[in-house]
């Protein structure tokens, strides 16, 4: 490996913790790289709705980390995750490089080799014990979306699920954020929408565009338009990236047409 030729030419000892000290070591890597691939898969800031090099970047370390760790759950789990999701990189984007929404996107452009890969992975996390671990249950949700032939095939309650088992782990109001998504989906987007609700005032969100920008979905499925427009013009007013930024605005004008047509 690359790490190890650096530190042998460099005349540092190199040697693998074990044990105990292993699995502390490695559960702050897994979060940096998981860090890494998440602001690859969908940039914070910027005019790029993704930045590829720091994907392909985690998975590289991903790769490395399972070879290291043969016997940790978690690394494969979270090599697993970002196999699954970067299955979908081609289909993520249109020509001009604007977002194309999960529900929107061409399966057929979905890399179903890499999905293989991510399955195989998240079956190694599973059979080592890991089925209940955070970038596992993670996995396990996104492989529903991998497996669904259309977006209509997807298993919304499975998923809702996952994310209640998510919840249990680590308790987190964008965990619940996204439950409430699945909830919308497999009972109706007023019971997803009471979720939401329930979350509008947490500290941790104050900032998060996600939140207005889940809420101006379901409140615009739910017929409510003013409020929507209210909702997605709030979320483009938060949210970093350009691309993302111009797609609730343009969100927040469809609601606005629809008002009007109403």
């Amino acid at each position: 490996m690359r790490a190890k030729r650096t530190l042998s030419e460099s005349g540092l000892a190199y040697e693998t913790p074990r044990g105990e000290e292993l699995s502390q070591r490695l559960s702050s890597v897994l979060e940096v790289v998981y860090l890494i691939f998440n602001e690859g898969y969908t940039a914070a800031r910027g005019d790029d709705w993704s930045r590829p090099q720091l994907c392909h970047e985690a998975l590289r370390m991903g790769r490395v980390l399972t070879a290291v760790a043969p016997h940790e759950p978690e690394a494969h789990g979270l090599l697993a995750l970002m196999e699954l999701n970067s299955s979908r990189a081609a289909a993520r984007t249109d020509d001009a490089g604007d977002p194309i929404l999960m529900l929107d996107q061409n399966r057929a452009l979905w890399d179903q080799i890499q999905i293989r890969r991510g399955m195989q992975t998240l079956g190694r996390a599973q059979e080592l014990g890991g089925r209940g671990g955070f970038y596992a249950l993670q996995a396990a949700i996104v492989a529903c979306h991998a497996q669904a032939g259309t977006a209509s095939d997807t298993d919304w309650s499975r998923i809702a699920g996952l994310y209640a088992e998510l919840a249990a782990v680590v308790r987190s109001p964008v965990i619940e954020l996204n439950r409430a998504i699945a909830v919308s989906m497999a009972k109706s987007p007023q019971a997803g929408l009471a979720i939401v609700e329930g979350l509008l005032g947490e500290p941790a969100l104050k900032s998060y565009h996600l939140l207005p920008s889940v809420r101006g979905d379901l409140l615009h499925k739910l017929g409510r338009y003013d409020e929507a427009r209210g909702a997605f013009k709030e979320a483009a007013a938060l949210a970093g990236n350009r691309r993302e930024r111009d797609l609730l605005r343009r969100r927040a004008a469809e609601a606005a047409d629809a008002a009007v047509s109403s």
